[in-house]
């Protein structure tokens, strides 16, 4: 079936005019795949856009594809399952400089897309449809379930603003657009329905330009299904994208907490000050200790996920973690260590001062514990350290000419032909 295109001149090649892709993930949408694709063709006629439309099939057994088809949009199977995983295809396959993004279920308004291609023209690299009213968009009724509009949407949004300083009100909204040079950027991995919120994350973290358009979200259209979003499953898997995005408030920061529990503990019970009649002493030191050397634990576990983020482009690199080399802390690690077996060798001479019988326990404890504590998270460190230097080491990005040479003949051997190669295959 011959494909149609939009406002481009004949006689020009169509790859290099099209400005913009609406990409659409589509599994058994035929209710409302055909509405969503004229909304878009007509919306770009009469604003003048040369654009394309592309559907990203993800397996459907009803009429989707062929019905997509037959009002000019282009088709792009896609094996592997999920939201992210047809998204990542169909703006792979996407001819366009911008691309917009939206669901195919009649819920967006494809009408809209010149509003975003405005905001992309004037150089934003992402601009992302708002649907709460916060943001100025609308949502009709019928549109959205209460939890998703008063608890999940309005709660995820929140805690990206907070976790990742990025000026988005709706971060569940399937209607955006953006550059395909920033996408490719990107480096985008989620398969799932977390895709969008981690192309929203990942953008804040690069410093993207970004902008907000205020949408009105209407009611599914689809009659032979319901939708594909599962509330508690989805909304689980972007608060977990939300902490794998961020080692400062999945570890960092709780680290942070648990040290400072451990010294109000140590500063209680050290000098068993008395609080309401009773006295923090060793009981008080030993769980101080134990919060110390979680805490500890959490910071060193920050650092080297961040480290690890950024060797894998999950995040860019921060230029304060440059300067932790490992023989700094080994250093701090050797240092903490042998202030702890002091401690420890400290109790040991008071025992052996009374002839290794009994000692005053609730006094030589002040030293033991802290001891152990330090001896603790002197090691951690240590190794931390160590492994600090394993995330580091990059593997050597070899010259094309040294791998051309690994494959090449040695130069006084004499060339092989095809009738050689064919005598050693029957040998």
């Amino acid at each position: 079936m011959q494909q149609r295109r939009w406002n481009v001149p004949e006689g020009r090649n169509v790859s290099e005019k099209i400005e913009v892709s609406v990409v659409m993930p589509c599994l058994n949408e035929a209710d409302t795949i055909g509405v969503c694709i004229q909304k878009a063709t007509s919306a770009m006629q009469q604003a003048g856009i040369c654009g394309e439309v592309v559907i990203a099939d993800n397996g459907s057994t009803d009429a989707s594809k062929s019905i997509a088809q037959s009002l000019g949009a282009r088709t792009v199977d896609v094996a592997e399952r999920g939201y992210g995983a047809a998204l990542m295809q169909g703006i792979e396959s996407a001819r366009g400089r911008f691309v917009i993004m939206g669901d195919a279920d009649d819920s967006y308004d494809f009408l809209e897309i010149p509003a975003f291609v405005d905001r992309l023209r004037e150089g934003f690299d992402l601009v992302q449809g708002c649907r709460l009213p916060r943001g100025g968009g609308r949502v009709l009724p019928g549109a959205m379930p209460f939890l998703h509009r008063w608890i999940g949407n309005p709660a995820l949004s929140w805690l990206v603003r907070i976790m990742f300083r990025i000026p988005i009100n709706d971060v569940y909204c399937g209607m955006r657009g953006f550059t395909r040079q920033w996408y490719d950027r990107l480096d985008l991995r989620s398969p799932g329905m977390e895709f969008a919120t981690e192309m929203i994350i990942k953008s804040g973290l690069y410093g993207a330009s970004m902008s907000q358009v205020p949408i009105t979200l209407h009611p599914d259209g689809r009659q032979e299904h319901g939708p594909h979003l599962r509330t508690f499953r989805d909304g689980w898997r972007t608060l977990r994208l939300f902490l794998v995005f961020s080692p400062k408030w999945t570890f960092f920061f709780p680290g942070l907490l648990l040290i400072l529990i451990a010294f109000v503990g140590y500063a209680l019970a050290i000098p068993q000050i008395r609080i309401a009649g009773a006295a923090l002493d060793v009981h008080t030191l030993l769980v101080a200790s134990l919060a110390g050397l979680l805490g500890w634990q959490c910071v060193m576990l920050a650092t080297l996920a961040r480290i690890f983020a950024a060797r894998e482009g999950m995040m860019p690199p921060l230029d304060r973690l440059e300067t932790l080399t490992v023989e700094r802390g080994l250093g701090f690690g050797l240092i903490t260590m042998t202030a702890g077996i002091a401690m420890i060798v400290a109790v040991i001479v008071q025992w052996w001062k009374v002839d290794f019988g009994r000692l005053d326990y609730p006094q030589t404890m002040r030293l033991v514990v802290p001891g152990v504590t330090f001896v603790a998270i002197g090691f951690q460190t240590a190794m931390s350290a160590l492994m600090a230097g394993v995330l580091r080491m990059h593997r050597r990005q070899r010259p094309a000419s040294e791998l051309d040479a690994d494959f090449a003949p040695a130069s006084s051997a004499e060339p092989i032909t095809v009738a050689d190669a064919r005598e050693s295959t029957t040998r």
